[in-house]
């Protein structure tokens, strides 16, 4: 591909060869016009000589070949005029082309931009400005205002407001708490914060989403490589037409008309650009899809498969309900049971202490804690003897029976608080299926997905409590990896088949689906890696924002072939049967190559439907926050 930068050069030697050539013609100077205009189209054309040599050279037949043969054809047969617009033609249409594209890759460009070089760290009580590949898990980094996290890493502040619009397309900023997890790539529109990397910065979230980007970029669809077999049998049938009209008519001008009408091709200049219009915008909705391959491929997806913890659940532990077993309430409870576990690292306890803060209870400090690893905590708050547990191990310290404890449900988990050495109550709490999933399900059906599954490796019982009412075309339970991808590839037979999940066990089936897609922010390097697509955000809502820019696209795509490629035809009749000369033959396609880029361009500005743009906000939204 001839550089931007020559693009430039070239443009500019013909557009002054063609407006130099028209005022001598203008002034009565014939031949220096036409010497003129050759000179203009000379360099254009050893230029693009070059450029069909190195493709064929790759095994590549593409219709610059025509553009050269018109060329040279209009020069040959005195056509100079012809050849200098052509020449202006091409080098113009291969500049909007390649504007187009990066208009198009804005989103996604926009993205490598921002990635942060160094980091502000707080080392023996100073802060140093060190190098991204210097920061290490454990890392304690200094945030400011309008930084953007340069890792992944959990908030150390007690509040943080950030922008994450240019990750997920959402305008309003996100409010985190002490303890919650930021995601790298995230703009702090806050005050300054303190973030505890996690991870290194080349394992962090942002770190991986710059090389999909980078690898989506170099990417090339099925569409867009059947352009370039079409491309053959174009050119074909355009030497065939024009050799035809040379033939029938012995005038070797109207063979000049026909190469000049049919150069270039709109299949060539509307695919591409329709194309990464679309990456760039399910990027900017939160869905970073690997490339236009898997983009056209999104497009007709026939069967989904999902998997349970992670994906359809938020594979965290969240509390479901709070029941009291004696004058204490509900908030009571969550304020002993928060303020004893502030003193644990069990992921239950976490969660119970995360529960309080999302409901702004201040927790006071716990004293005299004494941890059974894998049982409770017991200790003191607020001059209270307090124990939080399992259920069994809670009864058991108090002399109750557990049959006193409301029946446990499939999948959820007791954890019991005892006050002064008698039982106050219970939490119920499990891995709860995000909100607003049965909706996201329907409008996953409304793109054309005729099944959907759930595969899990949880018990029968357990999927299903889970999922009772989201109408699955099928539950299939107790799966092992291999046996994820066996249920992959055997849906594989009825149609294509996207699979979306989050862990290393994942993987397999994500490789083996037509399409892939993981989860960007908690889901393991893994299954990002096997993905066709990433969701950047902790929720499934992109996934059918992206489905639904990826049909956009691929339909304005054929839209702009159909369209273009009918024109061009139309256009070489006419010239074949005398009614367009070389240079109205050559303005008739600029115009043509002009119309396909600008409709291929409307996948910029493509939008998911109403119901998914209010999905964006509320779907899958888990159900802690709605407490």
């Amino acid at each position: 591909m001839i550089s931007n930068r020559l693009n430039v050069v070239l443009l500019a030697i013909a557009l002054v060869g063609l407006l130099a050539g028209l005022g001598l013609l203008v002034a009565d100077f014939t031949e220096l016009a036409t010497y003129t205009w050759t000179v203009g189209v000379l360099p254009v054309l050893a230029a693009l000589v070059i450029e069909i040599a190195r493709s064929l050279r790759k095994g590549e037949v593409g219709l610059d070949i025509v553009a050269a043969l018109s060329m040279a054809a209009a020069l040959v047969f005195g056509e100079t005029l012809a050849a200098a617009v052509v020449a202006l033609m091409y080098s113009g249409g291969t500049y909007l082309e390649s504007f187009a594209e990066g208009r198009a890759r804005r989103e996604m460009s926009n993205l490598l931009s921002r990635v942060p070089r160094t980091a502000t760290r707080h080392r023996n009580g100073a802060l140093d400005e060190v190098p991204l590949d210097d920061i290490k898990p454990n890392d304690l980094l200094l945030i400011r205002q309008g930084d953007i996290a340069p890792v992944d890493g959990t908030l150390e502040s007690d509040r943080a407001m950030l922008d994450q619009s240019a990750l997920t397309g959402e305008a309003m900023p996100v409010r985190l708490a002490r303890g919650d997890d930021i995601m790298s790539g995230s703009t702090n529109s806050g005050e300054a914060y303190d973030l505890r990397a996690t991870l290194p910065a080349a394992q962090s979230t942002y770190a991986g989403i710059v090389r999909l980007v980078e690898a989506a970029q170099k990417s090339k669809a099925p569409m867009a490589r059947l352009a370039d077999r079409y491309s053959l049998l174009f050119l074909v049938v355009t030497v065939v037409v024009a050799t035809a009209a040379w033939w029938f008519t012995g005038d070797p001008i109207r063979a000049v008309a026909v190469l000049v009408v049919a150069t270039p091709c709109p299949l060539i200049l509307a695919v591409p650009v329709a194309l990464v219009a679309g990456l760039s915008r399910a990027a900017h909705y939160g869905a970073l899809i690997k490339g236009a391959k898997p983009l056209e491929a999104l497009a007709g997806i026939q069967t989904l498969i999902l998997d349970k913890t992670g994906t359809l659940t938020d594979g965290r532990p969240q509390i479901v309900s709070i029941q009291s077993h004696g004058v204490l309430s509900e908030d009571e409870i969550l304020y002993f049971a928060a303020a004893l576990d502030q003193g644990s690292k069990h992921p239950i306890a976490q969660a119970i202490v995360a529960a309080a803060q999302a409901r702004d209870i201040v927790l006071p400090i716990p004293l005299d804690i004494v941890e059974t690893p894998g049982d409770g905590v017991r200790g003191t708050v607020d001059g209270r003897r307090i124990l939080v547990g399992g259920l069994n191990f809670v009864m058991e310290q108090v002399g109750a029976s557990s049959s006193s404890a409301a029946p446990q449900e499939p999948g959820a988990i007791l954890v019991a608080l005892a006050v002064d050495g008698q039982l106050a109550g219970h939490l119920v709490m499990a891995d709860a299926l995000r909100s607003g999933t049965s909706e996201l399900l329907t409008g996953l059906r409304r793109t054309g997905i005729k099944r959907i599954l759930l595969a899990t490796g949880d018990r029968r019982a357990v999927a299903e409590a889970v999922t009772e009412g989201l109408g699955f075309d099928a539950i299939c339970s107790d799966l092992t990896p291999d046996q994820k991808v066996r249920l992959v590839l055997s849906e594989r037979e009825n149609g294509p088949v996207m699979m979306v999940g989050d862990g290393v066990n994942d993987a397999p089936a994500l490789a083996a689906a037509n399409i892939g897609v993981a989860m960007g922010v908690r889901g393991t390097a893994a299954s990002a890696e096997a993905a066709d697509m990433v969701l950047l955000v902790d929720r499934l809502s992109p996934l059918l924002s992206g489905i639904e820019v990826a049909q956009g696209a691929r339909r304005i795509a054929l839209e702009s072939v159909i369209a273009g490629i009918g024109l061009s035809f139309a256009g070489m009749i006419a010239a074949a049967l005398g009614y367009l000369s070389p240079v109205q033959g050559a303005l008739f396609q600029e115009v043509i190559d002009a119309a396909v880029i600008l409709n291929a361009l409307r996948a910029l500005r493509i939008k998911p439907r109403e119901t998914t743009l209010a999905a964006i906000q509320d779907v899958t939204r888990p159900k802690s926050q709605e407490q």
